[in-house]
Protein backbone atom coordinates (compact mmCIF):
# COMPACT_ATOMS: atom_id res chain seq x y z
CA UNK A 1 0.00 0.00 0.00
CA UNK A 2 1.10 3.54 -0.68
CA UNK A 3 1.93 5.91 2.14
CA UNK A 4 1.56 9.07 0.07
CA UNK A 5 1.20 12.19 2.18
CA UNK A 6 -1.35 14.70 0.88
CA UNK A 7 -2.04 16.86 3.95
CA UNK A 8 0.29 19.84 4.26
CA UNK A 9 2.12 20.94 7.37
CA UNK A 10 2.59 24.61 8.11
CA UNK A 11 5.19 26.60 10.06
CA UNK A 12 4.06 27.78 13.49
CA UNK A 13 5.74 29.65 16.30
CA UNK A 14 7.82 27.50 18.62
CA UNK A 15 8.63 24.70 16.15
CA UNK A 16 10.27 21.64 17.67
CA UNK A 17 13.71 20.82 16.25
CA UNK A 18 12.87 23.05 13.29
CA UNK A 19 10.03 20.82 12.05
CA UNK A 20 6.92 22.26 10.54
CA UNK A 21 3.86 21.55 12.64
CA UNK A 22 0.45 20.13 12.01
CA UNK A 23 -2.64 22.35 12.44
CA UNK A 24 -3.85 22.54 16.04
CA UNK A 25 -7.35 22.98 17.42
CA UNK A 26 -6.85 23.66 21.11
CA UNK A 27 -9.29 22.45 23.73
CA UNK A 28 -11.67 25.07 25.08
CA UNK A 29 -11.24 23.82 28.65
CA UNK A 30 -8.23 21.92 29.94
CA UNK A 31 -8.84 19.08 32.42
CA UNK A 32 -5.35 19.50 33.85
CA UNK A 33 -6.39 21.22 37.10
CA UNK A 34 -9.08 18.61 37.71
CA UNK A 35 -6.59 15.74 37.54
CA UNK A 36 -5.27 14.09 40.71
CA UNK A 37 -1.60 13.50 39.87
CA UNK A 38 -1.09 11.58 43.10
CA UNK A 39 -3.43 8.86 41.81
CA UNK A 40 -2.75 7.87 38.20
CA UNK A 41 -3.78 4.25 37.52
CA UNK A 42 -2.48 3.07 34.17
CA UNK A 43 -4.69 3.96 31.21
CA UNK A 44 -7.46 5.77 33.11
CA UNK A 45 -6.55 9.47 32.67
CA UNK A 46 -6.05 11.14 29.28
CA UNK A 47 -4.43 14.41 28.28
CA UNK A 48 -6.15 17.32 26.54
CA UNK A 49 -5.31 16.64 22.89
CA UNK A 50 -4.78 13.92 20.30
CA UNK A 51 -3.36 13.75 16.79
CA UNK A 52 -5.60 12.28 14.10
CA UNK A 53 -5.07 11.39 10.44
CA UNK A 54 -7.17 9.58 7.86
CA UNK A 55 -6.06 7.33 5.00
CA UNK A 56 -8.12 6.96 1.82
CA UNK A 57 -7.45 6.57 -1.90
CA UNK A 58 -3.82 5.69 -1.19
CA UNK A 59 -2.95 8.85 0.73
CA UNK A 60 -2.92 10.29 4.24
CA UNK A 61 -5.19 13.32 4.65
CA UNK A 62 -6.65 15.68 7.24
CA UNK A 63 -3.75 15.42 9.68
CA UNK A 64 -4.09 17.60 12.76
CA UNK A 65 -4.19 17.91 16.52
CA UNK A 66 -7.64 18.24 18.09
CA UNK A 67 -9.13 18.02 21.60
CA UNK A 68 -9.16 14.49 22.99
CA UNK A 69 -12.61 13.02 22.57
CA UNK A 70 -14.86 10.29 21.25
CA UNK A 71 -15.00 9.15 17.63
CA UNK A 72 -18.01 7.82 15.74
CA UNK A 73 -18.04 4.31 14.26
CA UNK A 74 -20.56 2.45 12.12
CA UNK A 75 -21.72 -0.99 13.35
CA UNK A 76 -20.31 -2.24 10.03
CA UNK A 77 -16.81 -0.91 10.82
CA UNK A 78 -14.34 -3.44 9.41
CA UNK A 79 -12.09 -3.49 12.47
CA UNK A 80 -14.94 -4.35 14.83
CA UNK A 81 -15.52 -7.55 12.87
CA UNK A 82 -12.07 -8.61 11.68
CA UNK A 83 -9.62 -7.01 14.09
CA UNK A 84 -7.41 -5.03 11.73
CA UNK A 85 -5.88 -2.86 14.44
CA UNK A 86 -2.32 -2.15 15.65
CA UNK A 87 -0.82 0.09 18.31
CA UNK A 88 2.35 1.06 20.16
CA UNK A 89 3.35 2.11 23.67
CA UNK A 90 5.92 4.85 24.28
CA UNK A 91 6.80 7.01 27.28
CA UNK A 92 7.81 10.62 27.86
CA UNK A 93 9.50 11.83 31.05
CA UNK A 94 10.55 15.07 32.70
CA UNK A 95 14.07 15.56 34.00
CA UNK A 96 15.04 17.51 37.12
CA UNK A 97 15.12 20.74 35.09
CA UNK A 98 11.53 20.23 33.91
CA UNK A 99 12.56 19.35 30.35
CA UNK A 100 10.51 16.71 28.53
CA UNK A 101 12.02 13.81 26.58
CA UNK A 102 10.62 10.70 24.85
CA UNK A 103 12.35 7.33 25.20
CA UNK A 104 13.42 5.80 21.86
CA UNK A 105 10.32 6.66 19.77
CA UNK A 106 12.18 5.85 16.54
CA UNK A 107 12.40 2.20 17.62
CA UNK A 108 8.64 2.13 18.19
CA UNK A 109 8.07 3.74 14.81
CA UNK A 110 10.06 0.98 13.11
CA UNK A 111 8.05 -1.69 14.94
CA UNK A 112 4.77 0.03 14.09
CA UNK A 113 5.65 -0.17 10.39
CA UNK A 114 6.44 -3.89 10.73
CA UNK A 115 3.12 -4.49 12.48
CA UNK A 116 1.33 -2.57 9.73
CA UNK A 117 2.94 -4.69 7.04
CA UNK A 118 2.03 -7.95 8.80
CA UNK A 119 -1.58 -6.80 9.19
CA UNK A 120 -1.89 -5.65 5.54
CA UNK A 121 -2.16 -1.99 6.53
CA UNK A 122 -0.55 1.14 5.05
CA UNK A 123 2.63 2.69 6.42
CA UNK A 124 2.31 5.85 8.47
CA UNK A 125 4.80 8.53 7.34
CA UNK A 126 7.52 9.53 9.78
CA UNK A 127 6.36 13.14 9.78
CA UNK A 128 2.95 12.08 11.08
CA UNK A 129 4.14 9.49 13.61
CA UNK A 130 7.33 11.05 15.01
CA UNK A 131 7.00 14.76 14.21
CA UNK A 132 3.35 14.66 15.23
CA UNK A 133 4.26 12.92 18.49
CA UNK A 134 6.87 15.54 19.33
CA UNK A 135 4.38 18.30 18.63
CA UNK A 136 1.62 16.66 20.68
CA UNK A 137 3.89 16.03 23.69
CA UNK A 138 5.15 19.61 23.53
CA UNK A 139 1.55 20.88 23.50
CA UNK A 140 0.54 18.71 26.50
CA UNK A 141 3.89 18.88 28.29
CA UNK A 142 2.27 19.92 31.56
CA UNK A 143 0.53 16.53 31.68
CA UNK A 144 3.85 14.73 32.25
CA UNK A 145 3.97 13.66 35.93
CA UNK A 146 7.22 14.09 37.82
CA UNK A 147 7.00 11.43 40.55
CA UNK A 148 9.50 8.57 40.38
CA UNK A 149 8.00 5.72 38.37
CA UNK A 150 5.50 8.04 36.65
CA UNK A 151 5.49 9.13 33.01
CA UNK A 152 3.35 10.26 30.11
CA UNK A 153 2.29 7.13 28.24
CA UNK A 154 1.97 7.69 24.48
CA UNK A 155 -0.39 5.49 22.48
CA UNK A 156 -0.24 5.50 18.65
CA UNK A 157 -3.14 3.52 17.17
CA UNK A 158 -4.23 2.59 13.64
CA UNK A 159 -7.35 0.71 12.54
CA UNK A 160 -9.46 0.13 9.44
CA UNK A 161 -12.46 2.45 9.01
CA UNK A 162 -14.26 0.90 6.03
CA UNK A 163 -17.98 0.47 6.69
CA UNK A 164 -18.55 -2.96 5.16
CA UNK A 165 -18.69 -6.65 6.00
CA UNK A 166 -16.19 -8.87 4.22
CA UNK A 167 -12.96 -10.62 5.16
CA UNK A 168 -10.38 -8.52 3.36
CA UNK A 169 -7.98 -5.68 4.19
CA UNK A 170 -9.53 -2.25 4.52
CA UNK A 171 -8.95 0.59 2.09
CA UNK A 172 -9.54 3.31 4.66
CA UNK A 173 -7.72 3.79 7.97
CA UNK A 174 -7.55 6.15 10.90
CA UNK A 175 -4.35 6.91 12.83
CA UNK A 176 -4.71 8.40 16.30
CA UNK A 177 -1.99 9.38 18.72
CA UNK A 178 -3.00 10.26 22.28
CA UNK A 179 -1.33 10.42 25.68
CA UNK A 180 -2.07 9.39 29.25
CA UNK A 181 -0.27 10.40 32.47
CA UNK A 182 0.36 7.27 34.49
CA UNK A 183 1.99 5.91 37.59
CA UNK A 184 3.79 2.54 37.89
CA UNK A 185 2.17 -0.35 35.98
CA UNK A 186 3.08 -2.88 38.69
CA UNK A 187 3.95 -2.03 42.28
CA UNK A 188 5.30 -5.39 43.48
CA UNK A 189 7.20 -8.46 42.25
CA UNK A 190 5.00 -10.83 40.26
CA UNK A 191 3.97 -14.43 40.75
CA UNK A 192 3.67 -16.25 37.40
CA UNK A 193 1.72 -19.29 36.27
CA UNK A 194 3.55 -21.27 33.57
CA UNK A 195 0.88 -21.89 30.91
CA UNK A 196 0.95 -25.23 29.10
CA UNK A 197 -2.38 -25.19 27.27
CA UNK A 198 -3.37 -21.75 26.03
CA UNK A 199 -1.08 -20.08 23.48
CA UNK A 200 0.01 -16.49 23.00
CA UNK A 201 1.73 -16.94 19.63
CA UNK A 202 2.85 -19.60 17.17
CA UNK A 203 5.38 -19.68 14.35
CA UNK A 204 3.87 -18.15 11.25
CA UNK A 205 1.36 -16.19 13.34
CA UNK A 206 1.28 -12.56 14.44
CA UNK A 207 3.19 -12.80 17.72
CA UNK A 208 5.79 -10.29 16.55
CA UNK A 209 3.11 -7.74 15.59
CA UNK A 210 1.60 -5.43 18.20
CA UNK A 211 -1.93 -6.13 17.08
CA UNK A 212 -5.11 -6.04 19.15
CA UNK A 213 -5.98 -9.71 18.58
CA UNK A 214 -2.88 -10.90 20.44
CA UNK A 215 -4.10 -9.19 23.58
CA UNK A 216 -7.72 -10.26 23.14
CA UNK A 217 -6.62 -13.91 22.99
CA UNK A 218 -4.75 -13.53 26.29
CA UNK A 219 -7.65 -12.12 28.32
CA UNK A 220 -9.51 -15.31 29.25
CA UNK A 221 -6.45 -17.39 30.29
CA UNK A 222 -5.08 -14.39 32.22
CA UNK A 223 -8.33 -14.06 34.14
CA UNK A 224 -8.15 -17.77 34.88
CA UNK A 225 -4.67 -17.58 36.42
CA UNK A 226 -5.58 -14.48 38.42
CA UNK A 227 -8.47 -16.42 39.91
CA UNK A 228 -5.92 -19.06 40.91
CA UNK A 229 -3.93 -16.45 42.84
CA UNK A 230 -1.26 -15.54 40.28
CA UNK A 231 -0.43 -12.12 38.82
CA UNK A 232 0.35 -13.06 35.24
CA UNK A 233 0.98 -15.84 32.72
CA UNK A 234 4.37 -17.10 31.63
CA UNK A 235 3.63 -18.23 28.09
CA UNK A 236 5.30 -21.25 26.49
CA UNK A 237 5.67 -22.25 22.85
CA UNK A 238 2.68 -23.52 20.85
CA UNK A 239 4.26 -26.77 19.65
CA UNK A 240 5.66 -28.43 22.77
CA UNK A 241 4.80 -26.05 25.63
CA UNK A 242 8.40 -26.42 26.75
CA UNK A 243 10.07 -23.16 25.78
CA UNK A 244 9.55 -19.85 27.58
CA UNK A 245 8.18 -16.96 25.54
CA UNK A 246 6.78 -13.82 27.20
CA UNK A 247 5.26 -13.09 30.59
CA UNK A 248 2.03 -11.13 30.44
CA UNK A 249 2.75 -8.12 28.26
CA UNK A 250 6.51 -8.26 28.86
CA UNK A 251 9.62 -9.87 27.45
CA UNK A 252 11.22 -12.36 29.85
CA UNK A 253 14.83 -12.55 31.08
CA UNK A 254 16.39 -15.36 33.12
CA UNK A 255 19.76 -15.13 34.89
CA UNK A 256 21.60 -18.42 35.38
CA UNK A 257 25.18 -18.45 36.72
CA UNK A 258 25.63 -14.79 35.80
CA UNK A 259 24.52 -15.34 32.19
CA UNK A 260 21.37 -13.58 30.98
CA UNK A 261 19.03 -15.60 28.75
CA UNK A 262 16.04 -14.41 26.74
CA UNK A 263 13.98 -15.84 23.89
CA UNK A 264 15.23 -14.91 20.43
CA UNK A 265 13.22 -13.10 17.78
CA UNK A 266 13.92 -15.53 14.94
CA UNK A 267 10.72 -17.60 15.35
CA UNK A 268 8.41 -14.60 14.92
CA UNK A 269 6.62 -15.36 18.20
CA UNK A 270 8.26 -12.73 20.39
CA UNK A 271 7.54 -9.00 20.35
CA UNK A 272 10.69 -7.01 19.59
CA UNK A 273 10.43 -4.95 22.76
CA UNK A 274 12.11 -1.55 22.93
CA UNK A 275 12.94 -2.06 26.60
CA UNK A 276 14.13 -5.58 25.74
CA UNK A 277 16.58 -4.18 23.18
CA UNK A 278 17.69 -1.50 25.65
CA UNK A 279 18.32 -4.11 28.34
CA UNK A 280 20.43 -6.21 25.98
CA UNK A 281 22.49 -3.21 24.89
CA UNK A 282 23.10 -2.08 28.48
CA UNK A 283 24.13 -5.59 29.59
CA UNK A 284 26.48 -6.19 26.69
CA UNK A 285 27.93 -2.72 27.14
CA UNK A 286 28.90 -3.78 30.66
CA UNK A 287 30.44 -7.04 29.48
CA UNK A 288 27.60 -9.24 30.78
CA UNK A 289 26.96 -12.29 28.64
CA UNK A 290 23.52 -12.29 26.99
CA UNK A 291 22.18 -15.22 24.96
CA UNK A 292 19.11 -14.85 22.74
CA UNK A 293 17.92 -18.44 22.36
CA UNK A 294 15.34 -21.02 23.33
CA UNK A 295 15.07 -21.37 27.10
CA UNK A 296 13.13 -24.42 28.30
CA UNK A 297 11.13 -24.83 31.47
CA UNK A 298 13.27 -27.91 32.15
CA UNK A 299 16.42 -25.75 32.09
CA UNK A 300 14.76 -23.29 34.47
CA UNK A 301 13.75 -26.03 36.92
CA UNK A 302 17.17 -27.66 36.79
CA UNK A 303 18.87 -24.33 37.50
CA UNK A 304 16.52 -23.72 40.40
CA UNK A 305 17.26 -27.16 41.85
CA UNK A 306 21.06 -26.78 41.64
CA UNK A 307 21.00 -23.20 42.92
CA UNK A 308 22.24 -21.53 39.74
CA UNK A 309 18.96 -19.72 38.98
CA UNK A 310 19.63 -16.20 40.23
CA UNK A 311 17.02 -13.84 38.79
CA UNK A 312 13.94 -13.77 36.58
CA UNK A 313 12.49 -10.45 35.42
CA UNK A 314 10.27 -8.93 32.77
CA UNK A 315 10.80 -5.85 30.63
CA UNK A 316 8.34 -3.65 28.78
CA UNK A 317 7.43 -0.04 28.06
CA UNK A 318 4.49 0.05 30.47
CA UNK A 319 6.15 -2.08 33.13
CA UNK A 320 9.82 -1.02 32.71
CA UNK A 321 11.73 -3.71 34.71
CA UNK A 322 9.60 -6.01 36.88
CA UNK A 323 11.01 -8.58 39.27
CA UNK A 324 9.49 -12.08 39.34
CA UNK A 325 9.13 -13.53 42.85
CA UNK A 326 8.11 -17.07 41.91
CA UNK A 327 6.58 -19.27 39.22
CA UNK A 328 4.41 -22.36 39.32
CA UNK A 329 4.65 -25.23 36.83
CA UNK A 330 2.52 -28.39 37.17
CA UNK A 331 2.00 -27.63 40.85
CA UNK A 332 5.73 -27.14 41.49
CA UNK A 333 6.69 -23.75 42.88
CA UNK A 334 9.90 -22.15 41.65
CA UNK A 335 10.74 -19.45 44.19
CA UNK A 336 13.45 -16.87 43.58
CA UNK A 337 15.63 -15.47 46.35
CA UNK A 338 14.52 -12.01 47.60
CA UNK A 339 15.12 -9.39 44.91
CA UNK A 340 17.12 -7.27 47.37
CA UNK A 341 19.84 -9.89 46.91
CA UNK A 342 19.76 -9.55 43.12
CA UNK A 343 22.34 -7.63 41.09
CA UNK A 344 21.39 -7.46 37.41
CA UNK A 345 17.69 -6.50 37.36
CA UNK A 346 18.05 -3.80 40.06
CA UNK A 347 21.02 -2.37 38.17
CA UNK A 348 18.98 -2.23 34.95
CA UNK A 349 16.03 -0.62 36.70
CA UNK A 350 18.26 2.05 38.22
CA UNK A 351 20.09 2.78 34.97
CA UNK A 352 16.90 3.07 32.94
CA UNK A 353 15.22 5.28 35.55
CA UNK A 354 18.30 7.48 35.81
CA UNK A 355 18.29 7.84 32.04
CA UNK A 356 14.55 8.54 31.84
CA UNK A 357 14.70 11.28 34.48
CA UNK A 358 17.93 12.82 33.21
CA UNK A 359 20.14 11.85 36.15
CA UNK A 360 22.86 10.33 33.93
CA UNK A 361 24.32 11.29 30.57
CA UNK A 362 22.41 9.97 27.55
CA UNK A 363 25.43 8.48 25.78
CA UNK A 364 23.33 6.39 23.39
CA UNK A 365 21.03 9.29 22.44
CA UNK A 366 17.92 7.35 23.41
CA UNK A 367 16.03 10.30 24.91
CA UNK A 368 14.42 12.60 22.31
CA UNK A 369 14.25 16.04 23.87
CA UNK A 370 10.97 17.85 23.24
Amino acid sequence: MSDTLVAEKKPVAGNIHGIESWPVQRTGKSRLKETNFSHLPFGHVFSDHMLVADYADGAWREVGIVPFGAITLSPANLTLHYGQSIFEGIKAYKNQQGEAAIFRPDKNFDRFLKSAKRMAMPSVPREIFLDGMMQLVALDKDWIPTEEGSSLYIRPLMFATDDLIGVKPGKKYKFILFTSPTGPYYNKPLKLYVEDYYVRACEGGVGAAKTAGNYAASLYPTEEVIRKGFDQILWTDAKEHQYLQECGTMNLFVVINGKVLTAGLDKGTILDGVTRDSVIQILRGQGIDVEERLVSIAELISAHQDGSLQEVFGSGTAANIIFISDMQYHGQNIALKPHKQWEIAPMLLKELNDLHYGRIEDTREWMWRV
